[in-house]
């Protein structure tokens, strides 16, 4: 058949067909909640990428944006047959017009029944968090330690900041008072796993108790060492939410799965990135990424014929989580509550909440 192009360098062609086939048809449910995916029109994007920046990390070579219009193609080209909605928000980086992107996410997502969160930059005030807030479809914010300060040669100049230091408390006490969504992308080097962000996790969830607090990419837990190290010690907080996107090791996701359970984890892509073809490895605390498209990390390849069986980082991530399932025993109920009904239920009560102060 036929290659459909999807996004940027990234094409869906007979190998995702049969990977799909084989491995997810029968699998993923019905109804896909994607709880983490960046939608924003590419025309908000004030700089120039450096080669500079390209070359101090992978991901800066994959930020060319999905408008909502070509996100909706993907999500019917990659979930054939499937009704996919979403929480979209736009690139959190200072070479991108925020405030723009924050009004392209509340026009577009809305219209496809989607939901936003807003981009929020630390040192705006409480009452613009609010203003943001009163948008339809908008039902919380995504903090980022880059959104800081600029520099345009690194993503991660404040990679060491407290989450404080990002998401500050006269924001947190807005957001709690609105029950609102916030996806945490947790910062440090460490990860999940240093004991600042174990603590300021915590202090959020004692102060602010009504924000669903929702920890993106299970806490950048890419490795079994850094899940047991950021997953376990938080694992047991009815009220904290995690979301799996950009996760491709089953036993990141078989640890989370036996630890917090199907009623608080969310499916997430992470895209556009994970619609790129290849696969991960892992060793200890790290990981290398493998692809057989032409940018500066891909400096380790495999084989020609290794690479031509390359399927979407996305379908690696889903078969992974697949496979953790059904070694920790989670049943239907389980997966259509990580894939869907969890961020339904989230979303239902924040608009709930909305029309009660209405």
């Amino acid at each position: 058949m036929k290659e459909i192009k999807l996004h940027h360098k990234f094409n869906y062609t007979d190998v995702d067909r049969a990977f799909w086939a084989k491995h997810l048809e029968d699998w993923v449910p019905q109804r896909v909640y994607d709880s983490h995916i960046h939608i924003i029109d590419q025309s908000y994007q004030l700089e120039t990428v450096s080669e500079e920046m390209k070359k101090s990390y992978w991901v800066q070579e994959l930020q060319n944006m999905l408008s909502a219009d070509v996100a909706g193609h993907c999500y019917q080209t990659v979930f054939p047959g499937r009704d996919v909605c979403c929480t979209g928000f736009g690139w959190p980086f200072l070479g991108w017009e925020i405030e723009g992107s924050n009004e392209y996410v509340w026009t577009h997502l809305p219209a496809k029944k989607w939901n936003a969160l807003a981009v929020v930059r630390p040192t705006w005030v409480a009452e613009q968090v609010e203003w943001l807030l009163s948008h339809p479809g908008v039902i919380g914010v995504k903090p980022y330690y880059s959104l800081i300060g600029h520099d345009a040669s690194s993503r991660d100049k404040y990679i060491e900041a407290s989450i404080f230091d990002f998401l500050p408390h006269h924001q947190l006490e807005v957001l709690n008072d609105h029950k609102a969504w916030v996806t945490m992308h947790v910062p440090k080097a460490d990860r999940l796993g240093h004991p600042e962000n174990q603590r300021d996790i915590k202090e959020i969830r004692n102060k602010y108790p009504d924000i669903r607090l929702v920890i993106a990419h299970f806490g950048r837990s890419y490795t079994k060492p850094h899940a047991e190290e950021g997953i376990l010690p938080l694992a047991d907080d009815p009220g904290l939410y995690w979301d799996n996107s950009a996760v491709l090791n089953p036993e990141v996701h078989a640890l989370a799965m036996e630890h917090i359970g199907p009623d608080r984890i969310m499916y997430g892509t992470d895209n556009p990135m994970f619609m790129m073809r290849g696969r991960r490895k892992w060793q200890g605390r790290s990981y290398t990424n493998h692809t057989s498209q032409d940018f500066y990390f891909n400096t380790n390849r495999e084989s020609p014929e290794i690479e031509a069986g390359y399927t979407l980082y996305m379908y690696e991530a889903l078969k992974a989580m697949k496979d953790a399932c059904e070694k920790i025993g989670i049943g239907r109920d389980g997966v259509e509550k990580m894939f869907f009904r969890n961020a339904d239920r989230l979303v239902a009560d924040i608009e709930a909440h909305r029309d009660a102060d209405k």
